[in-house]
């Protein structure tokens, strides 16, 4: 079977794709379990390697993205097509793979978001409960942060009060 040679550019780019989508939850999930023994050096590590394949993934993402904008236009198709709306431009024996990979594809998306967003949720409470034990520790001082402004502020210790039973 012979595949016409805008096919396999796009396979490839889609394979391609895929592979760093692993990569990232396979990644994330080395992360969370680092977080679970309390590995910080190692997880800090891990998140230097996910900040690169993130971009590298963003970059093929866009690969992908710009190959498809160009065989829109070469098949007379506004360049933001959609994927469904080009998939019959495809030879009929080919579209199933294509449909498969990028199911694939939206698949491990939404597990590496998933699992950003747990490693994310462990990270902000680990840092929380720090920030509490600090607080309670040294009532008199507060730490210091970055606000979402980006500039230094402190943290506001949580009241410290008795009260009367009576």
């Amino acid at each position: 079977m012979n595949a016409s040679p805008a096919f396999i550019p796009l396979v490839d780019l889609l394979r391609t794709e895929l592979a760093g989508y692993g990569g990232l939850l396979a990644l994330f999930d080395q992360q969370q379990d680092q977080l679970w023994r309390r590995e910080l050096q190692p997880m800090v590590d891990t998140s230097t390697v996910l900040e690169t394949l993130a971009a590298e993934v963003a970059r093929h993402r866009a690969d992908r993205e710009a190959w498809l904008a160009a065989f829109a236009q070469e098949h007379a198709r506004p360049p933001d097509s959609t994927f469904q709306e080009l998939l019959p431009l495809f030879p009929p024996d080919q579209q199933s793979l294509l449909v498969a990979l990028v199911k694939e594809i939206n698949h491990l998306l939404h597990r590496v978001r998933r699992r950003a967003r747990q490693n994310h949720t462990i990270l902000a409470r680990t840092v929380q409960l720090h920030r509490d034990a600090l607080a309670i520790l040294m009532p008199g001082r507060r730490p210091r942060t970055y606000a979402a402004n980006g500039r230094v502020g402190s943290v506001v210790a949580p009241a410290l009060s008795l009260r009367v039973a009576g």
